[in-house]
C-alpha cells in the first residue's frame, strides 16, 4: 500500500478583512505627499516595488497609485494586496504593466520575496486595538527593502482630510496633517482622522493633545491672514508652530494644506 501524504495548506494571511470603504481620488493627498517625499528614493532603487495593502472592495486607490508614482519614478510598479480573496479576483481584470494583486495581509508576500521601496497601509488599521498597532509596524517596517518607506493612516471618505505616520526599518519618523483648506473650521477637526497610535491619545496630559491645542491657538491667531486666503493664514499658523514644536517640512508644503512633525514630539507619554 502506498502511504498518501496530505500536502499542507497555504499559511493564512495575518490581518482581519477591514469594511472595504473606498473611492476615487481618496487618497490623493497622501499619493502627492508619498511622491515629494519617497520619490528620489524610489528613482535610485534597482526595480522599486511599491504596495498598496489593504486597497478594499474596489482596485481604485493601487490604480491611482501608480499613476501618481510614475509622475516621479517611472520604473516604479505598485502590487495591491488584499486579505479578501474575492477582492483579488475583482482587481484582476485592472492589472496591466506594472500593476498586479496578490492575496495576502501583514506578511506582504511579494514574487520571490521580493521587498518594497515603499508599502501604503491607508485606513486598515482603524479597526484594530491600539496595543496592536507597534507590533503591525514592526512586521511591515521588517518587510521594507533597505531605505523603504512605510505610510500608515486615516482619512475620511472623500479625502479632505487625512493624517499618516511615516516610517523607515527604525521606526515611526513623522506625522503629517493634510487637509482641503478651504473645508477647514480649526485644525483640531484633524483629530477624528488620527492614525490609531493616536486616536486614543487626544486627551490632556498627552503630546498630540498639547500639539492640536496649539494648532488651534495658532490658527485662532492667524485670522487676519484670512483675507488674503486660507493657505495664507495655514502657512502663517505653521510658522508660528515651528517656534515650539518641531516641523519637519516648509513652505512648499504647507502651500499644499499639509504640516509634518516629527514623530517624537508626538509619541504617546508613558
Amino acid at each position: 500500500m502506498v502511504s498518501r501524504s496530505t500536502p499542507p495548506s497555504p499559511k493564512r494571511p495575518v490581518g482581519t478583512v477591514t469594511r472595504g470603504t473606498t473611492n476615487p481620488n481618496r487618497l490623493r493627498r497622501m499619493d502627492r505627499w508619498i511622491a515629494a517625499a519617497h520619490g528620489a528614493a524610489l528613482r535610485r532603487a534597482d526595480a522599486p516595488v511599491a504596495v498598496d495593502l489593504g486597497y478594499g472592495a474596489a482596485p481604485w486607490t493601487a490604480v491611482e497609485l501608480l499613476a501618481r508614482l510614475r509622475e516621479a519614478a517611472p520604473r516604479v510598479r505598485v502590487v495591491g494586496i488584499e486579505i479578501e480573496p474575492a477582492r483579488v479576483a475583482g482587481a484582476k481584470p485592472y492589472e496591466r504593466e506594472g500593476l498586479s494583486f496578490r492575496h495576502g495581509g501583514f506578511e506582504v508576500p511579494l514574487e520571490g520575496g521580493e521587498r518594497p521601496a515603499l508599502i501604503r497601509a491607508a485606513n486598515v488599521l482603524r479597526q484594530y486595538d491600539e496595543e496592536q498597532v507597534a507590533e503591525v509596524w514592526q512586521r511591515l517596517c521588517a518587510r521594507l527593502a533597505p531605505g523603504g518607506l512605510l505610510v500608515e493612516g486615516t482619512c475620511d471618505e472623500i479625502g479632505r482630510r487625512h493624517v499618516w505616520v511615516a516610517l523607515g526599518p527604525e521606526g515611526a519618523r513623522t506625522v503629517t496633517f493634510a487637509t482641503r483648506l478651504g473645508s477647514l473650521e480649526r485644525p483640531s477637526d484633524l483629530a477624528e482622522r488620527l492614525p490609531k497610535a493616536l486616536i486614543h491619545r487626544n486627551v490632556p496630559g498627552e503630546p498630540v493633545h498639547a500639539f492640536l491645542r496649539d494648532f488651534d491657538r495658532a490658527w485662532a491667531a492667524a485670522a487676519p491672514y484670512a483675507s488674503y486666503g486660507a493657505r495664507q493664514r495655514w502657512i502663517r499658523t505653521a510658522r508660528a508652530l515651528a517656534v515650539d514644536w518641531p516641523l519637519a517640512d516648509g513652505p512648499g508644503r504647507w502651500r499644499q494644506g499639509e504640516l509634518t512633525v516629527r514623530w517624537e514630539a508626538l509619541r504617546p507619554a508613558g
